[in-house]
């Protein structure tokens, strides 16, 4: 099976036909963002970090490394295997790009989940 074709961007950057299938994978809404203008496949908010990690990590740098290694770990429990399978699904053969809403493009939750899509 070939590498998945996954692709991330900002909810509030432009959406194009190259996107392929869109998925929010935050568990909140981006502010000030009109759905139609996201033009989701789906949005798959169980597949977000849990609320505690996310307010722990608060877009904070420092601890990004702690916050992956957390985040990862959630993903493998019960509450997220269901959606992990389901975007899992949505990858097979096919451009998927995973919209969120993070300043940070380099340090955010969709970055962690594009690494575990790829590497199995």
């Amino acid at each position: 099976m070939a590498k998945p074709d996954i692709r991330l961007k900002r909810a509030y950057d432009e959406a194009s036909k190259q996107d392929g299938k869109r998925v929010l994978v935050d568990r909140i809404w981006p502010r000030g963002v009109a759905k139609e203008k996201l033009a989701l496949e789906t949005w798959l908010k169980d597949i977000a970090p849990s609320s505690d990690l996310r307010k722990w990590f608060a877009h904070d740098r420092d601890k990004w490394s702690e916050f992956k290694q957390s985040y990862l770990k959630e993903l493998e429990s019960v509450e997220k295997k269901d959606a992990l399978n389901e975007l899992r699904e949505l990858c097979d053969g096919q451009r998927v790009t995973l919209v969120f809403s993070a300043k940070d493009e380099q340090c955010n939750n969709a970055v962690v989940l594009q690494e575990r899509l790829q590497n199995g």
